[in-house]
């Protein structure tokens, strides 16, 4: 081929391009200085420090996170946001108040356990017989009533996966088990942390009761802890065990997503939302889960907003409230947008630690994936690439049967849950350059999505309100 005919195939081609994402190379242009400014050095790390530093562990419901939500507004403001708001969120308040167990025979000593998220109290000391169970499906198995007075323990093992993939069976029994042991009869529940870990740290996580069964404490011990109690099963005596645990819930309260916004210079009203949650657990100081996602998602907001001329749509960053106990910040916020949704451009969450992004995925119409097509170009250089599957984050899923189009940016998650909902959630498990790179990727997907010339449209079909 002649160049000249090749150079005006290519241009062609561009501008085929450009006009099915909407997208000119000025913004492509800007994109890149965003993505290249953030690898430079952003303020994420600097974010996540202060609030690990200055705030440390905001359980939902604890006063902690009232100085959270107060630090988020502040910082917010710093960042220089241009509007900063507050929208409620109200839920019964769960506390953990002690806990402690120790074998009393046939070989006396500690275990490290801690109750897990919405447990009842055990009646003082409960000393029962431990009996064991490879997995739920095992306890589903055994006669109902056939645990009387004893305690059930569920041993799963968590395989560790890059893309978290380990977690969904396991933590399964976590949120299901105590029921089921219930129904079998058994005075209390202890399960292998939903862990990857070899430490001797527990992990804790929320639990549900089902309604119409009786309500027993629940409790995860940690790993090591976990293969202590089946190495005493497996020398055919029985295993005897004191548990106390002190904890339960207390009225309820209202508290808050903390909102800022950089304000879109034509179409103010059209929306991308970028975020992560703002509570963590009680045991660490929530470095990974998830200060890193707020820091992430307010410094690449921060760096859109530090541009001469702002994307047509306004970029909004949500801290979400009260994820841990059941994603209570992301369905109040569903519940509140769900008949504007149709003015939200595109969302995106990070809630998955601090490690490196790797791909994209993205649940948008066909017509829409030029769109991400160019956001995933300029990309490529930061080594993210297009992925198929995926799914929304957690506290923006609730809006996606609302039709909420979103992307995934997916992490490298595996060392996550060697840390995820222990007392080793603490910011030196966070690398600075690694959050630049997060805060590259953010920026770009949130400037591109907010500039372009085309609707983005959800992959499916959205509810009717």
């Amino acid at each position: 081929m002649r160049p000249y005919l090749h150079a005006i195939l290519l241009a062609c081609a561009a501008l085929t391009a450009s006009a099915e994402s909407g997208l000119g190379n000025k913004a492509i242009r800007t994109a890149e200085d965003l993505r290249d400014a953030a690898v430079g050095g952003s303020k994420g790390y600097a974010i996540v420090e202060s609030l690990t530093t200055e705030v440390g562990p905001r359980m939902g419901g604890s006063e902690a996170y009232d100085r959270a939500t107060a630090w988020a507004q502040a910082k917010f403001k710093t960042l220089g946001y241009d509007k900063v708001w507050l929208q409620p969120v109200t839920f019964p308040v769960w506390q953990r108040r002690s806990e402690s167990a120790r074998v009393i025979s046939p070989f006396p000593q500690p275990l490290v356990l801690t109750a897990l998220g919405g447990s009842e109290s055990t009646p003082g000391d409960l000393r029962a017989e431990v009996v064991e169970f490879a997995d739920l499906d095992a306890l589903k198995a055994i006669p109902d009533g056939s645990l009387a007075g004893k305690i059930a323990f569920v041993n799963l093992k968590m395989k560790r996966a890059r893309d978290g993939s380990g977690y969904g069976p396991v933590s399964n029994v976590r949120r299901a088990g105590a029921s089921e042991a219930a129904r079998k009869g058994a005075s209390a529940l202890l399960i292998r942390s939903v862990g990857t870990d070899s430490d001797r740290l527990p992990h804790t996580g929320m639990m549900k009761y089902e309604d119409g069964v009786v309500k027993i404490p629940a409790a995860a011990l940690s790993v090591p802890d976990a293969d202590l109690l089946a190495n005493m099963l497996r020398r055919g005596k029985p295993v005897m065990v004191e548990m106390n645990i002190q904890a339960g819930f207390s009225g309820s309260k209202t508290e808050y997503n903390v909102i800022g916004e950089i304000t879109g210079r034509s179409k103010p009203d059209e929306v991308v939302i970028i975020g992560g949650h703002l509570d963590s657990w009680d045991l660490g100081t929530g470095a990974i889960d998830d200060g890193a996602g707020v820091a992430i998602t307010m410094a690449a907001g921060a760096l859109i907003g530090d541009l001469k001329q702002a994307p047509k749509r306004t970029i909004r960053v949500i801290a979400f409230a009260n994820e841990e106990q059941g994603l209570l910040g992301g369905k109040a916020y569903a519940e509140a947008m769900k008949g504007v949704m149709d003015k939200h451009q595109l969302g995106a969450e990070s809630d998955f630690g601090a490690g490196r992004i790797y791909a994209l995925s993205a649940g948008v119409s066909e017509q829409s994936r030029p769109v991400i097509a160019s956001i995933a170009k300029v990309l490529e250089p930061l080594g993210i690439l297009p992925a198929e599957g995926g799914g929304p984050g957690p506290d923006i899923s609730p809006s996606v049967p609302y039709g909420l189009p979103w992307v995934e940016l997916q992490q490298d998650g595996s060392d996550y849950f060697d840390y995820h909902h222990t007392a080793n959630d603490t910011l030196d498990k966070i690398n600075a350059k690694d959050l630049d790179q997060q805060v590259a990727a953010y920026a770009v997907l949130a400037y591109l999505a907010a500039e372009t010339n085309v609707d983005i449209q959800p992959q499916i079909p959205k509810i009717e309100n």
